[in-house]
Parts: structure tokens; C-alpha cells; sequence
């Protein structure tokens, strides 16, 4: 059975502990272990399926923090690195009512940045892995080399791509150079998920239906487009498949989308998935795939951080029967 692999950042999410607070005027916040394929990677082992992160922490007690996590979570650390280079990065954040988050980060740059292609073996990868991605780490560092080696390795050994570009402007210096490093890497993976607010930026086309299909080069065979409370669409090539979504009480979004994209992955590696069987598992999964995915994204947003509120495989499946 194959293993999930995710590469990119590892960081403390500082949480506030007051809802809508503009940023410079919280005074109190507590610390969540975070960043997006670290949180996928966690929820991926969380529900029962082998996963690994690929990364660098500094050699500070932020990056023990981490590491300490992610082990709890059942997460493989063997392939994350150390460094008294840079420090471990770290993301401050601010809550409107509704969960909603404003972010201020401190990587300038963070140790993740410094992982390099030379640290990266090959040999990891086999038949059925998945490697997960986002566009946080895609800046111009040692960190866009080691992704684009990972990403060749493991499409060598028949193992699936999947893209979450995850936008974070405030991480680039010009919006633009994010949207051409996502556009750059966008047909190497095999399943892209992109939420409702990043499609008009990432494509620049209006209508919704020409944009997604524009999603649709190199090597993609899916496109997952979220819609936060209103649930996901699945898009095949020649097929589109729609899903509800779970009415909670938000707390905290932050690791929403990862846990959902998480969820999705799960059910792949359950199904064994691989690029040439992937558009036959999706089409025969699409609704429980879907809805466990939605379920995952939708309970973790009623606790606070990602990683920490992730939820168990049983409430999801509750929650999922409890609907049904």
C-alpha cells in the first residue's frame, strides 16, 4: 500500500486568544503546530494510512515543538532535517467573528527554505505513493529545487502529484511571481485542489466553468475546487461531480482546506490509487470520497489550529452517517 508524502513548510501557528482583533492589537496568543502539508500529513495519518514530511526546522525549540507534534500525530519526521542556519518559521495570526484569518509571517528566510534537491532521495519514492505540495515553499530557494527533484522522483516510480497551491500573498514580494510559480508547477501534478478565492487569481479568467477547465494541462487528470461551507466539486476532464457541505460552528478555519484535501488523499491511498487507474477510482468514489473529505475540512474548523483540531476517523464518519 502505498505512503503519503508531503513537502513544504513546518511552522507555529500563533493563535490569538480573542476573536475579531485586528492583528497589531491582540495581546495574547497561543501556539498550534502548523503549515499546510504539514497539516495534510498529519490528517492522512491520522485516519490510518502511513505518512511522511520533508522539510528543515532550525535547531531551535520551535522546530523540537514541531517535531514532537507531527510524532504524536503519527506522522514519519526521519525526513525532516535540522539547521542552525535559519530559524524555524512562524506565522502569526488574527480571527475575525466569523473564523476568518489574516496572517503576518516571520520566514526571512526560515529554515524550511533551505532544504536542497541534494537532500532528497529518490529511493523514498515507490509504486502508489502520493506527493503533496503547496506554493508557500515555491519562492526562488534550495526549497523550488528539492520540490521539483521530489516531484520528478516520485512520477518515476508511478506514484500521483497533488498540488494545493494555497495561496499566501503576503509570503511574496509581487503577487505575480506567486501565480507564475503556480503556473509553473501546476502540469506536474497529477490532482489539483483549488479553493473558490484562488481560482479568478491563479487562471485570471472570469467564468468559473472556463477556469477550472483551464486547470487542465500537463499532467492533470482532476481538479478539486473547494467551496467552504458549500461543499467541493470533483472535475474530471469529461465529468463533474458536486458534494455538499457540513453546517458547523466555526471556530478557527486555519488546516480547513487541509483537512479536507487530507481526507481526499486518505481515501486514494485506501483505494491504492495511481496515475493510471486514478479517473477510474474517482469516478466509482466520487460521493464517499467527497464526503469524507468534506466532513474532515468541516469538523476541524470547530477547534482552534489545525493540526490539534483535527478530528478523529469515527467523528468524521459520524458525522458523514448522521447526514446520510
Amino acid at each position: 500500500m502505498g505512503k503519503l508524502f508531503s513537502i513544504g513548510e513546518v511552522l507555529i501557528d500563533f493563535i490569538p486568544l480573542q476573536k475579531g482583533v485586528a492583528l497589531k492589537d491582540v495581546v495574547a496568543f497561543e501556539r498550534a503546530p502548523g503549515g499546510a502539508p504539514a497539516n495534510v500529513a498529519a490528517a492522512v495519518a491520522k485516519y490510518g494510512q502511513e505518512a511522511a514530511m520533508i522539510s528543515k526546522l532550525g535547531n531551535d525549540a520551535f522546530g523540537d515543538f514541531l517535531v514532537e507534534k507531527l510524532v504524536e500525530a503519527g506522522v514519519e519526521t526521519d525526513k525532516i532535517y535540522r539547521t542552525g542556519e535559519a530559524n524555524t518559521a512562524l506565522a502569526f495570526v488574527s480571527l475575525k467573528e466569523n473564523g476568518e484569518r489574516d496572517f503576518s509571517f516571520y520566514r526571512n528566510p526560515s529554515a524550511d527554505l533551505l532544504l536542497s534537491k541534494d537532500e532528497i532521495e529518490t529511493a523514498w519514492f515507490q509504486a502508489g505513493d502520493i506527493l503533496h505540495f503547496c506554493s508557500v515553499d515555491l519562492v526562488d530557494s534550495p526549497m523550488k529545487q528539492a520540490h521539483k527533484k521530489a516531484i520528478a522522483a516520485v512520477s518515476a516510480a508511478d506514484g500521483l502529484v497533488s498540488f494545493d497551491p494555497n495561496v499566501r500573498l503576503p509570503l511574496w514580494e509581487d503577487p505575480e511571481d506567486c501565480r507564475k510559480a503556480i503556473l509553473e508547477f501546476l502540469p506536474t501534478a497529477d490532482i489539483v485542489k483549488v479553493s473558490d478565492e484562488e481560482l479568478d487569481f491563479i487562471t485570471g479568467i472570469k467564468d468559473e466553468s472556463d477556469a477550472i477547465q483551464s486547470l487542465f494541462v500537463g499532467n492533470v487528470k482532476a481538479v478539486v475546487y473547494t467551496k467552504g461551507a458549500a461543499g467541493a466539486e470533483l472535475i474530471l476532464k469529461d465529468q463533474k461531480f458536486e458534494s455538499s457541505g457540513y453546517s458547523v460552528k466555526a471556530v478557527d478555519t486555519t488546516g480547513a482546506g487541509d483537512a479536507f484535501i487530507g481526507g481526499f488523499l486518505y481515501q486514494l491511498l485506501e483505494l491504492h490509487a495511481n496515475p493510471e487507474n486514478i479517473e477510474e477510482v474517482l469516478r466509482d468514489h466520487q460521493a464517499s470520497i467527497l464526503q469524507f473529505a468534506n466532513a474532515s475540512g468541516a469538523l476541524t474548523t470547530t477547534g482552534k489550529g489545525a493540526i490539534s483540531a483535527l478530528p478523529s476517523k469515527e467523528k468524521v464518519e459520524i458525522l458523514i452517517e448522521y447526514r446520510n
